[in-house]
């Protein structure tokens, strides 16, 4: 009976852990998944330092209304803006740049954003041209009412 509770509460918890955030690809992903199902493309922008960031993946992309929407009618990808991988997108590489003596950014984050500003949140078409820059913290209900002015249910 004690392995019975103990695997049903591990399977209750880990399906959770498994539902905590939207389905994200990858840019690398990006072109091959817009060449068979087109749709509108969230880029949620962040770096490691930044607590508003970290606030908005808690809360505003943990909320099951914006799960629902991202999962249904986007393709969702969250970028940390000074990560050190190279990224081949649209024909072209990327890479990490340092800025300053301790400040370094994303070519692709310079490309997207054209800011340094945290939590950034870009909207792409499908096209994959850009419809709208945000620049704040972002809350659920505001997020859920963006998605939808942008691709209506």
């Amino acid at each position: 009976m004690t392995r019975f509770y103990f695997f049903f509460m591990f399977s209750y918890f880990f399906g959770l852990a498994l539902h905590a955030q939207p389905k994200e690809i990858m840019f690398s992903e990006l072109e091959q998944v817009m060449a068979t199902d087109p749709k509108p493309v969230v880029v949620f922008m962040h770096t490691d330092w930044c607590s508003y960031c970290a606030l908005m993946e808690k809360k505003t992309l943990n909320n099951d209304k914006v799960m629902q929407k991202l999962d249904e009618d986007f393709y969702f990808i969250s970028f940390n803006a000074e990560q050190e991988e190279a990224i081949e997108y649209k024909g072209k590489r990327y890479e990490l740049r340092k800025t300053g003596v301790h400040a370094k950014q994303h070519e692709l984050a310079k490309e997207l954003a054209q800011s340094n500003a945290y939590p950034a949140v870009i909207f792409l078409n499908e096209k994959l041209e850009i419809m709208y820059r945000h620049f704040a913290y972002v809350r659920s209900n505001d997020m859920y009412k963006l998605l939808n002015a942008i691709k209506p249910s």
